[in-house]
């Protein structure tokens, strides 16, 4: 099966778009900061802090979710249980981005929103949890029986 591939692939894109967003926080905030901009009475340099703290924050809640994606491709095993909720969270906030993005950017940066969320969402689907055996130490279903089944009355001629 391809889960692996797509873990790896949706890895790389995570960890490119945390660079991007991280660079595109650390610009904003330059940009603030050299320009002296003020909105409603806040102090610039706390604006472009904030800007930088906020691209770092998101940064590495992205590059999280790629380790996370990371771990499951090197082991080929489901994400935990924690791991599970990040990357759904990965998955929610992508779709609100996508939304967004729409008519703040336009299309295409609606499709790029669109692929990540699709290779989170098959990331989590592909590594189902009933195919790695038991879950938190439980058994499993019984195995059904591999014999051909005997009937309880024998046959007459």
């Amino acid at each position: 099966m391809a889960r692996r591939p797509v873990a790896w692939v949706a890895a790389i894109v995570l960890i490119a778009e945390a660079l991007g967003i991280a660079f595109l926080n650390w610009f904003l905030g330059l940009v603030v900061d050299h320009q002296e901009m003020s909105l409603a009475g806040l102090d610039p340099r706390a604006m472009s802090v904030g800007a930088w703290v906020a691209g770092g924050v998101f940064g590495l809640y992205l590059v999280l979710g790629a380790v996370v994606l990371l771990r499951a491709a090197i082991t080929d095993r489901a994400p935990g249980g924690f791991g599970r909720i990040l990357l759904v969270s990965v998955a929610v906030v992508h779709a609100l981005l996508g939304a967004f993005a729409i008519g703040l950017v336009g299309w295409p940066a609606f499709v790029a929103m669109m692929v990540v969320l699709g290779l989170v969402v098959l990331s989590l689907v592909a590594y189902d949890r009933r195919e790695n055996g038991p879950v938190d130490g439980r058994p499993g279903p019984p195995a059904p029986p591999s014999g051909p089944a005997s009937s309880p009355e024998p046959t007459t001629p």
